[in-house]
């Protein structure tokens, strides 16, 4: 059997042809290709869009069109590079940053600065792509402001946040970098993507609304059970609220699932990133020197199990919100079928608990449940304990719904 032919950059984002064509006009300036007009390009990129709009699916799309090895082809999805990069994110001189923890640190910069200031190995180019650069604090953007000002000639840097609002971005390294902006995908087009990768029409279609057009968690909700009974459960959470003490139950029993599915996500690769450290740092090792590898060893140690709390911490912290995103959305569709307005239903399945709501509970009711949601968001992400937060919200609730 061929090998399965994959799309090419142009194709990938023929749902936003703006960004298309801004990324295909950078690259093509940037390989010096006949015509075109090398000013179009910039070594500094700030790629901002609303959760789930492809933003890093922008930025390796950006890397393949600048690294594909087929002559003067920007991105063709075939050759080795393309396919690493657009199928694996992987490439030797592609360096693709993830952090997962609640902020992000300088010492996780100066690795950064470190790699950005290296010449490419077997590309023109060094692309490094840095995912939720909203986490930088301000040291750590302040760190990276040189590097991002005056980057080496052969590297790109992308920084991915969801605004360029002070609020989610320095606006030191704002105004050293180009903006673009990443639109969330149509309805259509991720119906499309996911009924290519498998899944049912109607799933996808369903999958593809109520994620609200988030591409990752649409898959997530067409494949994982898990994914799709935390969503149920917290949308009923709404009909719950009428149970008296059986309302604030249910928040807990969410907030349990939460963390036991925050914890199932990470144990395997911390566990790996654990054992591989110790392998780095000879642990079990005898003879000369064995003890002092020890000692080492455990230090190390120690200092990662800190770094996989605070991702535990953050992965907990964006569950319980999709799950409050999750939450509002019925509160929205209720309010929608009270005014009588004709648009989609955020949660089309369950559209009797959206009639049941708009039956009990008034306009004003109705928008205060959503104030509720906000507070309950506005108070997890200072830290407040999930618990008090969500007790805070059944009762908000049960206020706003006269209940």
């Amino acid at each position: 059997m061929g090998r399965v032919s994959t799309p090419d950059v142009a194709q990938r984002l023929a749902d936003t042809p703006a960004v298309r064509d801004t990324i295909l006009r950078a690259a093509a300036g940037a390989r010096g290709l006949p015509g075109e007009d090398p000013r179009a390009m910039s070594h500094s990129w700030l790629f901002t869009g609303p959760p789930g709009a492809g933003r890093s699916q922008a930025a390796l799309a950006f890397a393949a069109a600048l690294m594909c090895e087929r002559g003067e082809e920007l991105g063709c999805g075939e050759c080795a590079s393309c396919r690493g990069i657009l199928e694996e994110g992987r490439h030797t001189d592609l360096v693709y940053l993830r952090p997962q923890e609640l902020s992000i640190a300088v010492d996780t910069v100066r690795d950064i600065i470190g790699q950005a200031a290296s010449r490419p190995t077997v590309a023109r180019w060094r692309v490094i792509i840095f995912e939720n650069a909203d986490r930088l604090t301000d040291g750590a953007a302040n760190a990276l402001l040189k590097t991002v000002e005056e980057p080496t000639a052969s590297t790109v840097i992308v920084m991915l946040a969801p605004s360029a609002d002070p609020e989610d971005f320095s606006q030191t390294l704002r105004s050293r970098c180009r903006h673009l902006y990443i639109p969330a995908p149509s309805t259509e087009a991720i119906v499309s993507q996911l009924v290519a990768e498998g899944a049912g029409e109607s799933d996808a279609r369903l999958a593809a609304v109520t994620s609200l057009r988030h591409v990752g968690r649409a898959r997530r909700l067409v494949t994982d059970p898990t994914v799709q009974r935390r969503r149920a459960q917290s949308i009923n959470l709404a009909e719950e609220v009428f149970q008296g003490a059986q309302g604030f139950q249910a928040a807990g029993a969410l907030i349990k699932a939460i963390e036991k599915e925050s914890k199932e996500a990470g144990a395997e690769a911390d566990e790996r990133e654990k054992a591989d450290l110790e392998k780095a740092y000879g642990a079990g090792g005898k003879g000369k020197g064995a003890a002092k590898a020890q000692r080492d060893v455990r230090s190390a140690v120690k200092d990662l199990e800190k770094i996989q709390k605070k991702r535990a911490t953050r992965r907990v912290r964006d569950l319980l919100d999709l799950a409050l995103v999750d939450l509002a959305g019925i509160y929205r569709d209720a309010l929608m079928v009270r005014v009588g307005a004709d648009v989609e239903m955020t949660h089309p399945d369950f559209s009797g608990l959206a009639q049941e709501l708009a039956q009990r509970v008034g306009e004003e009711g109705l928008v205060a449940c959503q104030e509720a949601i906000v507070t309950c968001r506005n108070h997890i992400a200072v830290n407040v304990a999930p618990g008090t937060a969500f007790d805070g919200l059944v009762g908000r609730l049960r206020r706003a719904c006269g209940a």
